[in-house]
């Protein structure tokens, strides 16, 4: 814990020190959005064609009973508390589309924290770190996934057109899910940095 807390700080200077202008602020921008943010993931069973339309058919089924499985929350935290308390329901949903499909496999729902890469939703981004998500994995979990963010609810089909993610970070969080291209070097930096941090929590 000790060594993992000295790399921190040691990334953290590093960016603040960065030759990217205000690096440091938006490196605290990402972890505001990591604490307030979380994500659905259904990743299929391989990459053939029939295993990626089931992928997004399962996606469907999973989303259309959003409201009912996932319900209304005002936080991440109670969010990832219900999810842990529906897992069993997500799987069953799944389950019920993989047999529906003629599938031979099944489904695993898993609600924790994993790490990913920067990725763009619509028109928001999120910046690469380890976020609490919830994972459908599709039989061998092999082939590409399907992602969206849970809460704030983007992607729920009842969801409103403009849902206020804004309401739910700081300016800093806000900052950097609504930047532009001129943040890419940032976002790299972030990534740079977020793995080794990643590989030396796992270790």
């Amino acid at each position: 814990m000790k060594k993992i807390k000295m790399i921190e700080a040691a990334l953290l200077c590093a960016l603040i020190i960065s030759p990217a202008v205000s690096v440091g602020r938006f490196y605290r921008g990402c972890k505001n959005v990591e604490e307030n943010v979380v994500r659905l993931h259904v990743i299929a069973n391989s990459d053939s064609a029939s295993d990626q339309k089931i992928k997004l058919l399962v996606r469907n089924a999973v989303l259309n009973n959003g409201a009912e499985i996932f319900g209304e929350s005002s936080s991440a935290e109670e969010a990832l508390e219900k999810l842990k308390l529906k897992t069993d329901e997500i799987k069953k949903t799944a389950d019920e589309t993989l047999i529906g499909c003629g599938a031979s496999y099944r489904s695993e729902a898993v609600v924790g924290e994993e790490y990913f890469n920067t990725r763009s939703y619509g028109d928001i981004t999120l910046p690469a770190g380890r976020y609490r998500a919830v994972r459908i994995i599709l039989g061998s979990g092999e082939g590409h996934n399907w992602w969206c963010v849970m809460f704030p609810p983007l992607c729920l089909p009842a969801a409103e057109k403009d849902v206020p993610v804004d309401a739910y970070l700081d300016k800093s969080g806000v900052n950097v899910v609504r930047s532009d291209q001129g943040y890419e070097i940032r976002f790299k930096i972030v990534e740079v940095f977020e793995k080794m941090r990643n590989k030396v929590k796992d270790q």
